[in-house]
């Protein structure tokens, strides 16, 4: 079968580079979201699973840049390699004041390296065929996690509600500095895995996996942190307060969720289709922790 799909909009190509950024966590209280553990803690997640995944983007793709042959591909490869280091150190650098506030995320973030580093990392594979196999099929899992992380820094950049409830504008920071570098390199995994494999059914089998993982590990995240917050009494977290929080703009909507699902499995996707390249940069020019913490 056929697994072409539109050419990239040559508009929405920028070059990527990495971006210093500074985060001051000092004045950020343990609820950033006033009065609201349960969105604290469900945005909190990407804090404990950012930091291994995307140190696990950066060992991956440095394997795969020696198969690349289009030079502007290896040039968005690399920027993306750059700016994936920044975005995991930024995150693990938010972990340390969680500590402070009496959230120790360590048991699961030990968890979550365990499956990064040993059940997606190197295996003593054959030379040939078997290694080539298990690189293009991470670099297939690359491209549909990155689908949902370009879904949600599409949805963070126009998350008016968490302004208008009085959200702690450094973290709103961060997550809009990333959230915007997202959107900035959304096509660069999915371009990368057409170069070196393309094929329809690895690309619906990855997403399968990388979409129900990715839901695994959330609802544990939130419920480590629910439980874990020495603040609450009775911690509670629910489905439906992932819905109704949804409906509120504090979450991603379900929805919104469930319709991206058809547009990554669609033979006619491209990322380009998704997210606005203006508006992500317009963010990044005027980003505090992107530009010395003005």
């Amino acid at each position: 079968m056929s697994n072409t799909q539109p050419a990239p909009v040559a508009s929405e190509h920028v070059e990527l580079k990495a971006r210093k950024v500074s985060f001051d966590w000092e004045g950020t209280p343990l609820h950033w979201v006033p009065g609201d553990p349960f969105t604290t803690h469900t945005i909190n997640v990407l804090h404990l699973l950012l930091p291994a995944g995307e140190r696990w983007f950066v060992h991956v793709y440095k394997q795969a840049l020696p198969h690349i042959t289009d030079d502007r591909l290896r040039e968005d490869v690399i920027g993306f390699i750059g700016q994936e280091a920044i975005h995991s150190q930024a995150h693990d650098d938010v972990l340390p004041h969680l500590r402070k506030q009496g959230l120790d995320p360590t048991p699961y973030t030990a968890q979550i390296d365990w499956f990064f580093e040993k059940l997606l990392g190197d295996r003593t594979l054959p030379p040939g065929r078997p290694r080539r196999w298990w690189l293009r099929e991470r670099v297939a899992l690359i491209a549909a996690i990155e689908h949902y992380t370009a879904f949600l820094g599409d949805w963070v950049l126009n998350a008016e509600a968490l302004d208008r409830v009085g959200a702690d504008p450094t973290m709103l920071d961060l997550l809009r500095w990333h959230g915007a570098e997202e959107v900035e390199h959304r096509a660069v995994a999915f371009d990368l895995f057409m170069h070196l494999d393309g094929g329809y059914r690895r690309r619906a089998r990855t997403w399968a996996l990388a979409f129900s993982t990715l839901v695994f590990l959330w609802q544990r995240g939130i419920r480590f942190f629910m439980e874990n917050d020495p603040s609450l009494l009775d911690p509670k977290a629910s489905f439906a307060d992932f819905v109704r929080k949804g409906r509120q703009g504090l979450l991603p909507s379900t929805p919104a969720m469930l319709r991206s699902v058809p547009r990554y499995l669609s033979r006619s996707y491209h990322p380009t289709q998704e997210g606005d390249t203006a508006q992500a940069m317009a963010y990044l020019a005027a980003s505090p922790g992107a530009n010395g913490g003005r």
